[in-house]
């Protein structure tokens, strides 16, 4: 059974390995990571380029997981996703085909450019951990995860997320352009190595991410921040900017990222500063802001950030365990 320090230990271990391959960028891999401890998906939301793609496959390697890679487009189709039933001559009978889905880590390629109906064909997938296909239901290999990326700038051709699909993001992230020394280590590293392909080293077996998993549920939560989680996400229910504001669904979502993030600081209790630290990628996606707010650029993100502010956080010592 795994402990808060093996959390923390091998947490820096993973994030210290994935870091060959994707240069300058901790706290990005940092985020994807709790959502991996707190069995979340994750979406990426950025411009082409940088390094989305090479992030999921990073974690699968190191973490020891089989991966999958979805690349979807306009045509794809919900088999395409899920498998199908096909007809075999020599039994004579039909034999399921499992489809890609069938993995641990599962990276939606631009997930945007497929249509509604092969989106929603993840939605099973992802809340119950298991696909339904023709009456049958087949149970999904533990850990499976979602990480899926889309294009923040290219709409033509591309379906909206619907907020139902959103919601079971457990956060969503930006990786951003590399600072200068680090896009110039991306170029040294390059050369040096001879090859694009970085080669990374497995750090844990799947078993022991499912044994990390259990040991940020036992992360102690005392009741004042429990309601801090909760004042704050019903904070972004109000106010003239929001329209719609984060489901109780994000309740859950910013307790399980105040978990893992109060584990990976080798904590076994959460403070205040934990919540703060995931609120944005936890609840961002979720709201939905005012039609006329698109103009004046206003985002999701500020919005949490002036919603948070609003609300009195509890004191350090609120957050102790009861002695």
């Amino acid at each position: 059974m795994a402990t808060i320090t093996d959390v923390r230990e091998i947490s820096d271990r993973i994030v210290g390995e994935v870091e060959r391959a994707v240069v300058g960028k901790r706290e990005a891999l940092e985020l994807v990571l709790l959502g991996l401890l707190a069995d979340g998906h994750v979406l990426i939301e950025d411009y082409p380029g940088l390094a989305k793609t090479l992030m999921a496959r990073s974690f699968a390697q190191v973490a020891s997981m089989k991966f999958q890679r979805i690349q979807f487009t306009p045509d794809l189709m919900p088999s395409d996703v899920t498998g199908s039933s096909i007809y075999n001559q020599r039994d004579g009978d039909f034999e399921f085909r499992p489809g890609p889905i069938f993995t641990n880590l599962l990276l939606g390629d631009e997930i945007n450019r497929a249509p509604p109906k092969t989106q929603a064909a993840l939605l099973e997938a992802m809340q119950e951990r298991q696909v339904t296909i023709e009456g049958r239901t087949h149970p999904l290999e533990r850990p499976f995860l979602v990480l899926a990326t889309q294009n923040p700038i290219e709409y033509e051709g591309t379906y909206p997320l619907p907020e139902a699909q959103l919601d079971r993001f457990l956060l969503r992230i930006s990786v951003g352009y590399p600072a200068r020394d680090d896009e110039f280590r991306v170029l040294a590293d390059r050369a040096e190595r001879r090859t694009d392909e970085v080669v990374l080293s497995p750090v844990v077996d799947r078993q022991t991410l499912l044994d990390l998993q259990q040991a940020v549920e036992s992360v102690y939560v005392s009741e004042p921040i429990g309601y801090y989680i909760v004042d704050i996400v019903a904070a972004t229910r109000v106010g003239s900017q929001v329209a719609v504001g984060s489901s109780p669904r994000g309740t859950l979502a910013l307790l399980k990222l105040s978990r893992g993030r109060a584990a990976l600081e080798g904590r076994d209790f959460v403070t205040p500063e934990d919540v703060k630290a995931v609120a944005v990628p936890a609840l961002a996606h979720r709201l939905m802001l005012k039609p006329e707010l698109w103009v004046q650029r206003v985002r999701a993100e500020d919005v949490v950030r002036e919603r948070m502010a609003t609300v009195p956080a509890p004191s350090a010592a609120d957050a102790l365990p009861a002695t």
